[in-house]
């Protein structure tokens, strides 16, 4: 047994360094990551839903492959965006409990080492363009100009924490409830705020032409490039632009998801019309499951998934994730476990740079990705909304079994929501035995594995859950330091009386708008 898996083991290295020698001997590839926000395991077509639009994202999956059991790090938005950029489990990176605010004077910390610091070993330009969510701070500290990106435009924050002005073409309201005390959603150029408030019904068409025109630029130099294309899309208030206003049969989040598919599009077209897309590893997921409120007008969908956004349920990590490289990764489908976790350690072997000497929870894809073969990976540990250390892991995932250790709805999955597992009003319940699933048989999580016939696998679980708790460091929360409302970004830094005072028209210039 062990003589096979050293074999095996090496097998799979000879192959991997095979396709480095060939495929990165000179330039490195370009790499993109398209991140959505809030899109369910079950939104797009190609993962079931019978009137969701797509066409470009599904040209990716028909080329690519698609994963049936990839998982965020976190059921949200900010724990699972520094796992992602990070390799590393949100109590490592001290983002933890839920999200940061507007106010928030925490971030994430500047001792993390991300995917863009990391492939600077290679002199890689970086951008991001759309959502950043891991703080703010004093004077930008946390911003992604601090972290590695040499670039950033974009809101640094979900665009619910904001006042809803206005969502649809021409002056439609938004159906929403956003936050009404705080300054308007500010748009940034780096660390100048070129627009407050920002206009969402032209928002996605600003996006577009940046990423467009950062990609043109790139195009002139011998420079690879690293690219984080995070989407507001698909997460509430639904806002669309003229072109999408009304277009799917769908209502508000079909229409938002085709805007997004069609940004995605343009950016694939700049790609070719500078023959990069053949250099270039591109990787779609999303930052979370669905969420699930009503009765606003647009909601996702988590397919045959029990639950959404910020629950440890499947549907509330398991997310839609595509691979696409020409020439490198074959069509297909792959049932293996990966995670957003797994995309830094999956990047710098692409791209031949060291890894960042410091604990890593991800684990290469390549074997995945080029060989259509095994992961790394069968264990997935999973992390609550709301963590704390003296509780741990909430459900631990292994091979197709798993098991709930502890269970929680939340609000982001509905009120209201059909299943009361689902709804804020179940709390914090321990099981004890864990609630077992065979995730093969029953990936909706239905029917408990009988304890007393599978006594052996819940001894495994257990033992698997006791181990990584203990290698397990949770570094200083982050997310609970103090809030200040000073904090929050105003194009008119001391004006008073805030936030009423943060207003500027984008026609200002970056010397009058710097904050």
């Amino acid at each position: 047994m062990a003589a096979s898996m050293v074999k095996s083991f090496l097998v799979y290295h000879l192959f991997w360094w095979m396709f480095l020698i060939i495929t990165v001997s000179s330039k490195p590839p370009n790499i993109i990551i398209l991140l959505a926000d809030d899109l369910g395991y079950g939104d797009l077509p190609s993962y079931g839903h019978p009137i969701s639009e797509a066409p470009v994202l599904e040209q990716l999956v028909a080329a690519g492959l698609r994963f049936t059991d990839f998982y965020s790090a976190n059921p949200v938005c900010s724990p699972s965006r520094a796992s992602l950029l990070t390799g590393r489990q949100p109590p490592r990176t001290g983002v933890w409990p839920g999200v940061f605010y507007p106010q928030s004077s925490g971030g994430l910390p500047l001792k993390e080492i991300t995917i863009a610091e990391t492939l600077k070993a290679k002199n890689y330009s970086t951008a991001l363009i759309g959502k950043w969510h891991l703080g703010v701070g004093e004077n930008n500290k946390y911003m992604p100009t601090n972290q590695g990106f040499d670039s950033y435009y974009g809101i640094p924050y979900t665009h619910d924490m904001c006042p809803c002005l206005k969502c649809f073409y021409p002056d439609q309201p938004c159906f929403y409830t956003c936050n009404t005390d705080v300054v308007a959603c500010p748009l940034f150029k780096d660390t100048v705020v070129i627009e407050q408030p920002t206009d969402f019904t032209k928002l996605s068409n600003k996006y577009s032409e940046e990423a467009r025109t950062w990609i043109r630029k790139q195009a002139q130099t011998n420079q690879p490039f690293f690219l984080l294309y995070a989407f507001h899309q698909t997460h509430n208030p639904m806002f669309s632009n003229k072109k999408f206003t009304n277009a799917t049969e769908r209502g508000p989040f079909g229409n938002m998801l085709l805007e997004m598919d069609w940004m995605v599009g343009e950016m694939l077209e700049e790609l070719r019309a500078h023959d990069l897309e053949e250099d270039t590893f591109i990787f779609f997921t999303s930052d979370n499951g669905p969420c699930l409120l009503r009765p606003f007008d647009g909601v996702g969908n988590a397919g045959l998934l029990k639950c959404g956004k910020g629950t440890t349920y499947e549907g509330g990590q398991r997310v839609p994730a595509i691979a696409y490289w020409p020439g490198h990764i074959k069509p297909g489908v792959t049932k293996e476990i990966a995670s957003t976790l797994d995309l830094l350690p999956t990047i710098a072997n692409i791209a031949q740079v060291p890894l960042p000497s410091v604990v890593l929870d991800g684990l290469d894809m390549g074997n995945i990705l080029f060989n259509h073969g095994r992961g790394l990976r069968d264990t997935l540990l999973y992390y609550a909304t709301f963590p704390e250390p003296d509780i741990g892991v909430y459900a631990v995932r292994h091979k197709q079994y798993k098991a709930h250790y502890l269970t929680s709805g939340n609000s982001n999955s509905g009120d209201d929501n059909h299943d009361p597992d689902c709804r804020p009003s179940a709390g914090q319940q321990p099981h004890a035995p864990p609630l077992l699933y065979d995730l093969y048989q029953d990936a909706s999580e239905q029917f408990v594995v009988n304890h007393k016939k599978h006594r052996d696998i819940y001894a495994l679980m257990y033992k698997i859950k006791v181990q990584n708790e203990a290698l397990m460091s949770w570094a200083e929360s982050e997310i609970n330091k103090p809030s200040n409302s000073s904090l929050e970004p105003c194009c008119n830094p001391g004006c008073h009386p805030r936030p009423e005072c943060c207003v500027c028209k984008s026609k200002f210039t970056p010397a009058i708008m710097k904050v």
